[in-house]
């Protein structure tokens, strides 16, 4: 499974972007999804995962109510909404893909297929 992460970008704080991940083939069925940001000096973290048997969404708690996770099943494609975005959100968004079960969604090592990606910067 090869992951495409893009949609990143400089944006001023308050605005919005749009992440895109794109897989290249249609496992989606068999794999829990998630998106993780490492900021500068700072450890990798999960921001939001996609249950995609049933769609099931959960965020960490700095994101909930300003970043939605959803999917485009034709086209294998998932997808980070943020908005309200904040300096603090600056990092890497990666997208990730594993079999992780519900005791393991939460930890980076569940996840075994990684996107390259992508930078979002917020200015305050």
């Amino acid at each position: 499974v090869q992951l495409q992460a893009c949609g990143g970008g400089l944006v001023q704080a308050g605005g919005s972007l749009r992440l895109s991940c794109a897989a290249s083939e249609r496992t989606f069925s068999s794999y829990t999804m998630a998106w993780f940001r490492q900021a500068p000096g700072k450890e990798r973290e999960i921001v939001a995962i996609l249950r995609w048997s049933g769609g099931r969404t959960y965020y960490t708690e700095s994101v909930k109510g300003r970043f939605t996770v959803s999917r485009d099943n034709a086209k294998n494609t998932m997808y980070l909404e943020m908005i309200r975005l904040k300096p603090e959100d600056t990092a890497v968004y990666y997208c990730a893909a594993g079999r992780a079960i519900q005791s393991t969604m939460w930890s980076e090592q569940a996840y075994n297929y990684w996107g390259q990606g992508t930078q979002v910067t917020v200015s305050s």
